[in-house]
């Protein structure tokens, strides 16, 4: 099992105006003070915009690692966004963990919740809109830096300054980073058999397992 990893921050944010009136998002949060209630959908206080592409019990909460932000200072430069915690709308910050080390069907506790990983992030324009019209989204699926997604199995709540502590890995083959690679990277196209395989991967979220079924038809 991994050491505890501290929780730095946690965002919340509330649906606003973003690239049009027509376009809301709330992908801009801020740090919550105290302890925070965490609930099936995600955490208390948190909305999604559109519910198609964001939010439900698979995209609960999106943890992006703050150990990406000097990568991104060196593609970008000095940002007023990555001063900050959220600059990528994520819930939870922390350094110590990575799409290389967590792994889909990882259980942790995070406060006095049960959280399970459900998928990587498929990065979408709105973060090149929350930047300033910098491509950040094809930057983020070249450098293969997405975070990504937990269910909520036990609710609880948890506030800066925990540790989440890793329940359980009963998938360590199959990392963020594999998965992003093969349905969002391109690495299928090189490594079928692996894109196969993965279709026996019972928790991934339903929208990759349909996106692998596209890619195995394609």
């Amino acid at each position: 099992m991994t050491s505890p990893i501290p929780v730095l921050s946690i965002q919340c944010g509330k649906v606003r105006p973003f690239r049009r009136l027509d376009e809301p998002s709330a992908i801009q949060k801020e740090p919550a003070n105290g302890r925070v209630r965490v609930h099936r959908l995600g955490f208390a206080g948190d909305e999604q915009a559109d519910l198609t592409a964001h939010g439900g019990p698979d995209k609960a909460i999106h943890h992006y690692p703050h150990d990406h932000y000097p990568f991104w200072r060196q593609a970008i430069g000095d940002h007023p966004l990555l001063a900050a915690w959220g600059a990528f709308g994520e819930n939870v910050s922390t350094e110590g963990l990575t799409e290389e080390t967590v792994c889909i069907g990882d259980r942790w506790r995070l406060g006095s919740a049960l959280v399970e990983v459900s998928q990587g992030r498929q990065p979408c324009w709105k973060l090149d809109h929350r930047f300033g019209g910098l491509a950040i989204n094809a930057a983020m699926v070249k450098a293969r830096r997405s975070g990504w997604y937990y269910r909520v199995l036990e609710e609880g709540d948890v506030e800066a300054g925990e540790a989440m502590q890793l329940v359980d890995r009963p998938h360590p083959e199959w990392t963020v980073a594999r998965t992003f690679g093969l349905l969002v990277s391109g690495d299928h196209k090189r490594d079928r058999p692996s894109l196969e395989a993965l279709g026996t991967l019972d928790v991934l979220a339903q929208p990759w397992k349909a996106r692998r079924e596209k890619l195995l038809q394609g």
